[in-house]
Formats: C-alpha cells, structure tokens, sequence
C-alpha cells in the first residue's frame, strides 16, 4: 500500500490500509487513520493527525511550519477530520504558540486546488472551499459554509454556519450565520436561501432568517440594539439561536 519511493519516517503512525503513492515524503510524528489514500508527491510534516478515509491529492503540503516571522521553533500540531477530500496544492499549515498552537479541519469538508488554510485557523465540518480560497492566520470557519474560487477572509475573522463567501471576494470583518456576501471588502446581499433549502430548512425558517437579515441590515437600529432584538427572536424561532451566539461573540463587528 506504499509506494517503494516514497519516504515514510518510521517516526510515523501509518494504519495498515493507507496507500501512499509514489514520492510522498510523511515526516515524523504524522499520524493517519484508515482508508486514507495518498496521491504522489504530497509532503506531510508533523506534529500532524489525518483522520480516516480521506483523499489527499498530488502536490498537496500539509503540516510545514507557519507562515507567521514570529514562530519560533515552538511545538505545533495540525489536525484533520475524516472523509476529507483535499485536492492538487492544498496547503495547510501548522498552528503557532500566539493561539492555541493547533490549525484544524474538521470531517466531511472538500478543498478544490490551490487552497490555503493557514496556521491556527479553525474549519468546521461539510464546507467547501473553491479553487484558490484563502484563509489567512486565526480565521474560524463554522459548518456547511462556501467559499466562491479566489475568496479569502482576513486573519481572526469568523465566518458563520451556511453562510456563502461569493467568487473573489475578500472578507474583512465576521460573516453571520446564513448570510450571502460578495466584494472586496465582503458585504451582505442577503441571505443563502438557495444552501438552506438544500440542507432542510423549511420555509417558515428562511422567512425567519430573512427576517433577522433585515432586522440587522434595513431597520437602521444600532448592532447592539439589532443584537438584542434578534435573541428576543430566537426565543420563539430556534434557528436563530445560532445568529444570536455568533452576533454576541462577534469582536471584530459584521460585514455591513
């Protein structure tokens, strides 16, 4: 299931079935679970823990240092989920010691080629991320969100859960829950009605999102005043409650 070039530290935890192809360089203290195959040429440095059953695709580098001048040698990790798939020329890096030192892919997620996830940001589960999509350092990424092909979002900016990152667009602030932004900088066109419907919500539930997307965005109340009037909502419709926490956590404010 290795391939006889390639070069596998006996540092390395490797589970029986892993295939690794021809010229793969696995660095010590890599771990990879079951199922998961390897294309040619990938390198992957540790500290660094790749689940079960993904695809991790030619050229892709995983686990190298930071881009970030002030890492300093300190003990960093990357982790990644299960079921991944992880196209040509991925980068992912690992975390730094001004976070919490990990950079992390959670399960179910698809990264078209030429992505980069830079050190300690954290990416939740079922997102997909175009070709060329950037996240710079400390980014947080919640489920089941889109980035468009040549995206990117600004270090310690948060995108919320099924919300929509539109083709070339640069986020420069926190993206809320469902909302759809496009522009350099990112601002808000609506909501992603066409992802909801996919994923099962009902209308009753868009039409209350859509509801809270004009509470914040056309009623000219403050962000404060929008926030607090959108937890009053979310008492009586739940898929709000999401919005609410991400609107309350928020420190670089919304894109607006």
């Amino acid at each position: 299931m290795i391939h006889s070039t390639a070069i596998v530290s006996p540092k390395a935890e490797i589970a029986a079935n892993v295939e690794i192809g021809p010229y793969s360089i696995i660095g010590d203290d890599v771990q990879i679970g079951s199922g998961t195959t390897i294309a040619s040429h990938v390198v992957i440095k540790g500290p660094t823990t790749i689940g079960e059953n993904n695809r991790i695709f030619q050229f892709a580098s995983l686990g190298d240092e930071p881009q970030d001048k002030k890492y300093a040698g300190e003990p960093t990790r990357l982790e990644i989920g299960n079921n991944n798939t992880i196209r040509e020329y991925v980068t992912m890096n690992r975390g730094t010691a001004q976070d919490d030192g990990i950079t992390r892919l959670g399960d179910n997620n698809w990264l078209m080629a030429y992505v980069h996830i830079a050190h300690d940001c954290k990416v939740g589960n079922e997102t997909i991320f175009a070709n060329c999509a950037m996240l710079a350092g400390h980014v947080t990424v919640e489920d089941y969100v889109i980035f468009g092909g040549m995206s990117g979002a600004h270090q310690f900016t948060r995108i919320g859960a099924h919300s929509f990152v539109g083709n070339n667009a640069g986020v420069t602030r926190d993206v809320p829950p469902y909302f759809l932004v496009f522009g350099q900088p990112a601002v808000p066109k609506g909501i992603n009605s066409e992802g909801l419907k996919r994923r099962g919500f009902d209308a009753d539930q868009i039409r209350s999102i859509k509801q809270a997307f004009r509470v914040l965005y056309r009623s000219e109340l403050r962000l404060e005043e929008a926030t607090l009037q959108i937890a009053e909502m979310a008492k009586t419709h739940p898929e709000l409650i999401v919005m609410s926490d991400f609107l309350s956590k928020s420190t670089r404010s919304i894109v607006r």
